[in-house]
């Protein structure tokens, strides 16, 4: 998958993103989507409205004209964006979102507005994050737990535990071979199917989910103080918004043969018990749109099940042999780290290192960091690394892709120097190589860098960029690198596949001066194999800006298989 980006809106000048409230929740900062289920004259009625980060002064700007300094002086019979006032408000339960768009993953925090106190699940490893949730709703954190044995990022389970001094609470289903070692160690309560937990009034039942991975588990949630049905269930990579999670992972990421088709199975009969569960129930998955848990997950933040039922295909398909055949069609190729993650989350997920400044590199420092076996990593956009960069530098630009392909090209064992000309893009590279447990970022280095090349060595390494519908005039070996589901699907006349995560083994027989070009659905995946390319040596790689997604709406040929 190509890069992603954010949208954002822009209201009265002022960068904005959006969040679902209902019921009145104000305060609300930060990149977290919240919900308070509570009543409010024995009605609920949920509203959007309008968070920023700013929020202070985005009130100051829509003032309603009755300002106030104490919230139950509003005249607004509900939760007024300008003041941030709450008229009335029962007893309720709070939901916060908490979501990673580099991991594509969400966590939740679930909270008691009588208790005042909170259970996490599923954080990812940026534990200060929920702690800063759970300070500015003024909760105590009493319980922390996941769904599964992560494989796309390192758990922050055991470190937000330990750091609320929470009740660590852990799968105990899934057989021996997917146990948490660390479980007993931690005093981890251990959860099976019927279990209950407890938070303030808010009941938590425990659904064993089996199929994505062994020990999966789902939280159905009642809030008593409302209504003893139950309001929604965190799914994790259970059910997703229009698709389900992958049960391929533990074969292609953990190496367990012959485990597909009876995970497929499994998956099947998990998703029929939920016959038992309405339709009004809302669903909390744990990933969306970007993520590699699933194939064709949706951009929604939710869903409810009854609309699943309608809407994803999943739900659509009754006979099991037929699900399995749909469920591992198409699966795209899972990164390499997977398989470090599922391992580490199982057996002990570290701590986040120290915070710690790094160091900025000249070229001769540059060169020896290069010669120890360094990973010289340049973030920029591949349109900026195209036009001139240091030679044997890996090209993987910032975006919601970044995490997955460091994870599929980069090594655990190696020190990784990063390279930009903004502090902030480094620093957001950073922050998603630690969420996958990359935490040898040693060094940094700007567009000074490449000054001092081109004055000590001469003209910087460019990448030739080519129009993707020239294609077959340009003279070049066309290479695909796209996914197989992909090319499978539809690819250009007289291509060859060479998956972007195998490229270097799948290459290593063409002579290193084939005129090349590479291209696959919209740009960044090329432009990443071209940097791997060049940095082995081969000497005339060309990209194809635009790819497929150019192709097709060209309405030229393709090929499928």
């Amino acid at each position: 998958m190509d890069d992603q980006h954010e949208s954002t809106a822009w209201i009265n000048g002022v960068e904005s993103s959006f969040a679902i409230v209902a019921l009145h929740r104000p305060r609300r900062s930060g990149q977290t989507e919240s919900l308070c289920d509570g009543r409010r004259d024995g009605k609920h009625s949920p509203r959007a409205v309008e968070r920023d980060r700013r929020l202070h002064d985005l009130r100051a700007k829509n003032s309603c004209g009755q300002h106030h300094k104490q919230k139950d002086k509003c005249a607004h019979p509900a939760w007024c964006v300008a003041c941030g006032a709450l008229a009335r408000h029962s007893p309720g339960m709070i939901l916060e979102r908490v979501f990673d768009s580099l991991l594509a993953q969400a966590g939740y925090l679930v909270g008691c507005e009588i208790t005042r106190t909170a259970i996490v699940i599923d954080p990812n490893r940026d534990v200060d994050r929920y702690v800063e949730v759970a300070a500015r709703e003024r909760l105590t954190i009493t319980h922390v737990t996941e769904t599964h044995i992560h494989a796309d990022f390192v758990s922050g389970a055991r470190e937000l535990a330990r750091r609320a001094g929470a009740q660590l609470l852990l799968s105990g289903a899934g057989g021996p071979d997917w146990q948490y070692t660390f479980a007993e160690a931690s005093a981890a309560r251990l959860l099976r199917a019927g279990d209950t937990i407890e938070v303030g009034s808010v009941r938590i039942a425990v659904r064993e989910t089996p199929g994505h991975t062994p020990e999966h588990l789902c939280f159905v949630v009642t809030d008593p103080t409302v209504n003893d049905r139950p309001i929604g269930i965190a799914t994790g990579d259970f059910i997703f918004v229009g698709d389900v999670g992958r049960p391929d992972l533990l074969e292609r990421a953990a190496k367990v043969s012959g485990s597909m088709e009876s995970m497929a199975r499994t998956l099947f009969r998990s998703l029929r018990a939920t016959r038992v569960l309405p339709d009004y129930l809302q669903l909390w998955p744990g990933h969306g749109a970007g993520s590699a848990c699933g194939k064709a997950l949706g951009s929604m933040p939710t869903t409810t099940l009854g609309y699943e039922r309608i809407a994803n295909w999943a739900f659509q398909i009754e006979d099991e042999s037929e699900f399995v055949k749909e469920v591992l069609a198409g699966q795209p190729e899972p990164p390499t780290y997977f398989a470090r993650m599922k391992v580490v989350n199982r057996d002990d997920p570290p701590t986040v290192p120290a915070p710690h400044e790094l160091a900025q590199l000249d070229l001769t420092a540059l060169e020896r960091a290069v010669a120890a076996g360094a990973a010289v990593i340049d973030v920029r956009t591949s349109a900026d690394f195209a036009v001139g960069h240091i030679p044997g530098t890996l090209n993987i630009p910032m975006g919601t892709s970044f995490a997955r392909w460091a994870g599929t090209l980069l090594s655990y064992d190696q020190d990784i120097v990063l390279l930009a000309d903004d502090l902030a893009r480094i620093d957001e590279c950073r922050h998603a190589l630690m969420l996958i447990g990359m935490d040898r970022v040693v060094a940094r280095g700007g567009s000074e860098l490449r000054a001092a090349y081109r004055r000590t060595n001469g003209a910087l390494q460019t990448v030739p960029r080519v129009d993707m519908r020239e294609l077959s005039s340009t003279g070049r070996e066309v290479v695909d690198v796209r996914g197989a589901a992909e090319w499978s699907a539809g690819h250009v006349p007289r291509a060859e596949h060479h998956y972007l995560g195998d490229l270097l083994t799948s290459m290593r027989e063409v002579p290193r001066d084939t005129p090349l070009v590479l291209y696959c659905h919209g740009g960044t995946r090329a432009a990443i194999g071209a940097s791997l390319l060049q940095a082995e040596g081969f000497t005339d790689v060309a990209t194809a800006p635009g790819g497929m997604g150019t192709w097709e709406a060209a309405g030229l040929p393709t090929e499928a298989g």
